[in-house]
C-alpha cells in the first residue's frame, strides 16, 4: 500500500486530491496538512511514501518543508511531489533543488496523478515530462557560473556521462541504448553518482548537473 499525506492550505483542493486517490486500490491517504509546518510534523509521525506539498503555505512554505523534511536523514524514504498552480512557477526550481523528486500542475488528470504518486512512491522521479525538463532548463539557466557541487570530483567518467545523460531527460532504457550498457548497468551508475553527489534522486541529479555545468540549457 503506498501511503500518501497532502499539504495544502485549501481545503477543497486536499478534498479532491484524497477522494481520487483514496479510491485506488493500492494507495490510502494517511495525513492531510494546511501549512509546511504541519507538513513535516506529518512526514515525521506517519512516515508517508509520498507527499503532495503545496509551494505557497502559511507559518512555513513549501520550500521550506522540503528543505527540513531532505535534511533529516530517518524521513529519506519521504518523498516529496510539488504542487503548483502554474508549469512555469519560478519556485519549482527552489523545491527541486531542496530535495523535490518532481511537481505536479494542479488541474493535473486523475490518471496522471495517480501515476505520478506510483513512480515516486517507486523510487523515481517526475522528470519524463517536457516541460520538468523546460522548467529546469529554464531556472537553471539563471546561473551562468557553474557552481561548485561537493561529490563531483568523486564521480567516474561513466558516472559524469550518466549523470549529464539523466540531465537531459533520458530513462536508464534510454541512457542504456545511448552508451551500450545494460538498463541495470545504466541504473547501477546512477545509484552511485546519487551516492556521491548527496542527491536525494535523479530530480536532485538532474538540478546538480545544472548547477556543475555538466549540462547546459539547449544541449543535447
Amino acid at each position: 500500500m503506498i501511503r500518501v499525506a497532502l499539504a495544502d492550505d485549501q481545503e477543497l483542493v486536499r478534498a479532491g486530491f484524497a477522494a481520487l486517490l483514496d479510491a485506488e486500490d493500492d494507495i490510502e491517504v494517511v495525513g492531510e496538512a494546511a501549512d509546511g509546518q504541519q507538513a513535516v510534523r506529518i512526514a515525521e509521525q506517519r512516515r508517508p511514501d509520498v507527499m503532495l506539498m503545496d509551494i505557497r503555505m502559511p507559518v512555513l512554505d513549501g520550500i521550506e518543508a522540503i528543505r527540513l523534511i531532505a535534511a533529516r536523514p530517518e524521513l529519506g524514504s519521504v518523498h516529496v511531489i510539488i504542487l503548483t498552480t502554474f508549469e512555469l512557477d519560478e519556485y519549482v526550481f527552489d523545491g527541486l533543488r531542496a530535495g523535490a523528486a518532481g511537481f505536479l500542475v494542479k488541474d493535473t488528470d486523475a490518471a496522471e496523478l495517480i501515476r505520478a504518486v506510483r513512480v515516486v512512491a517507486g523510487g523515481g522521479a517526475l522528470l519524463a515530462p517536457t516541460v520538468t525538463r523546460r522548467l529546469i532548463a529554464e531556472f537553471a539557466s539563471r546561473t551562468r557560473e557553474a557552481r561548485r557541487v561537493p561529490g563531483l570530483d568523486e564521480l567516474t567518467p561513466r558516472e559524469h556521462e550518466v549523470v549529464a545523460l539523466i540531465a537531459q531527460g533520458l530513462s536508464n532504457e534510454e541512457i542504456s541504448k545511448k552508451i551500450y550498457v545494460s538498463p541495470s548497468t545504466a541504473k547501477t551508475h546512477a545509484n552511485r553518482a546519487m551516492t556521491k553527489l548527496g542527491a536525494r534522486d535523479r530530480a536532485q541529479l538532474v538540478v546538480f548537473a545544472y548547477q556543475a555545468g555538466l549540462v547546459r540549457p539547449g544541449w543535447s
